[in-house]
């Protein structure tokens, strides 16, 4: 009889969605409400996506022989499933805004695509393994305030919000796949902690670095006006990691699991509305 590994509530189903969605109108301006920062960031956010999700993709599997719970086993094939489709409509996505508004695909995935070339000759399976149980709880953090917040995407197109909703839902439906892998293999906590604080910097460096290249294509980066909006955007009233912090360092504790902050309500409101 094998061990139960999987901590996901049984009444949450992982379940891919094969959607595609046209950007191609949207992309040609700022959709974010008109906002240059908050429009940089989310497009920064998705350059980022492709590569990680493959990698995402990558570690998970290398552990697949290793998962005797079934459970577990059938999550981890509708995680690939997700993680899929969620690269190849980011990648059409990258694709298509650089061809609308002139930017440079390679010069904003060459650096993030260098680095997991490294990581992949370099780190440890393991390491690697919790590199993307941090990153899936990063993820799933904003998930949850891109979902929870309604106020977030007011004003913004409605196609970008029903791309970026659906990846959220996803986003909170796999977020603990990983781990539950991670503490299958018995991964430590030091290493997972390491991990997050590792990811932290690199994912805000890396989304920093897509907002700038884009901001300067876009004859915007001195822009004092820019900036101002964009701390707002992010730590205002209503920011974008306004109220992030508790959940995040939540990961820290050594009793942590993601389901711990349960997602099932907001995932099923959603649900509701695409009926």
């Amino acid at each position: 009889m094998s061990e139960n590994q999987s901590y996901t509530p049984d009444q949450v189903a992982i379940q891919p969605r094969n959607r595609q969605h046209d950007l191609a109108d949207a992309l040609t301006r700022d959709w974010m409400r008109n906002d240059v920062f908050a429009t940089a960031w989310f497009n920064a956010m998705s350059i980022t996506f492709p590569l990680g999700e493959q990698f995402f993709i990558n570690s998970v599997r290398h552990y697949r022989d290793r998962i005797t719970d079934p459970k577990l086993k059938e999550e981890m094939q509708q995680f690939f499933s997700q993680e899929a489709v969620h690269l190849r409509e980011h990648k059409r996505y990258n694709q298509l805004l650089c061809e609308q508004r002139g930017y440079d695909l390679e010069k904003l995935e060459g650096p993030l695509r260098r680095r997991m070339a490294w990581v992949k000759k370099n780190v440890p399976a393991r390491e690697q393994l919790a590199g993307t149980a941090a990153v899936e709880h990063l993820t799933a953090v904003l998930a949850e305030k891109a979902l929870g917040d309604h106020g977030l995407f007011t004003d913004a197109d409605p196609a970008m919000v029903a791309l970026w909703q659906w990846h959220a839902v996803e986003e909170m439906e796999h977020k603990a796949v990983a781990f539950d892998v991670y503490r299958a293999i018995g991964g430590s906590e030091k290493m997972r902690r390491a991990a997050m604080r590792r990811s932290t910097l690199l994912l805000t460096w890396d989304i920093l670095h897509g907002v700038r290249h884009i901001l300067q294509c876009d004859g915007k980066l001195w822009s004092p006006k820019v900036w101002f909006s964009g701390l707002r955007f992010l730590f205002g009233k209503q920011g974008l990691l306004r109220g992030t912090w508790a959940p995040y360092k939540a990961f820290f504790r050594e009793d942590f699991h993601p389901w711990q902050e349960d997602s099932s309500e907001l995932i099923a409101q959603w649900q509701l509305q695409q009926q």
